[in-house]
């Protein structure tokens, strides 16, 4: 059975989403969620799902000791569920083409440093985009920027707010997220376009 590792930051929504996905009758498992936040709503959700996690600090994910823990487990994938951290050059080149994430907009739009949550929203309501999505992309050495696999759109109506718009999205990402980690183990490389 292949094996999946989780990176989380925040309240975990896409996190929960991916585990009961994952849980049973499938040929993948969520072996594990890594969390950056100790408050973090993610670990919580994790335990009550019966997942393993680990917090860590910032000098443990800088200095190479949870690269180094991750060798050791050797993850099919690591997927990234709103995960705010740079990814350090040394766990992309022990994983190459093996970390995805995804981001709440059509990239390479809203993307980049500092480009996550409400923020992201509110930059696509202020340009005055018609439509907005998600994107699911390999993870490289810049923030939101590697070889895309995926895009799912939606409008963005003339009333909607940052908070409209991010319910879209999250049905969206709840919908596509955890479709596309299993097509991407099945199809290493791949551009997913249609299901």
């Amino acid at each position: 059975m292949k094996q999946i590792i989780i990176f989380a930051s925040g309240s975990g929504t896409n996190t929960q989403r991916i585990i009961e996905y994952f849980h049973g009758g499938t040929n993948a498992r969520i072996a594990a969620v890594y969390c950056n936040r100790p408050e973090a709503g993610v670990v919580t959700r994790a335990k009550n799902l019966g997942v393993d996690v680990r917090v860590f600090a910032r000098d443990e994910f800088i200095s190479g000791i949870i690269t180094d823990e991750l060798v050791i487990k050797n993850p099919d994938l690591i997927v990234l569920a709103g995960f705010l951290w740079l990814i350090p050059k040394t766990l992309i080149a022990a994983f190459p083409n093996k970390i995805i994430n995804i981001h709440p907009a059509l990239l390479p739009k809203h993307g980049g440093k500092g480009m996550y949550g409400q923020k992201v929203h509110t930059a696509v309501i202020e340009t005055g985009d018609a439509e907005s999505g998600l994107t699911i992309h390999y993870v490289d050495e810049k923030y939101d920027h590697g070889s895309i696999i995926f895009q799912a759109k939606c409008r963005v109506d003339p009333g909607d707010t940052p908070e409209t718009l991010a319910q879209k999205i999250h049905k969206l990402e709840h919908r596509y997220y955890p479709v596309i980690i299993e097509q991407v183990l099945d199809q290493p490389d791949a551009r997913i376009t249609a299901f």
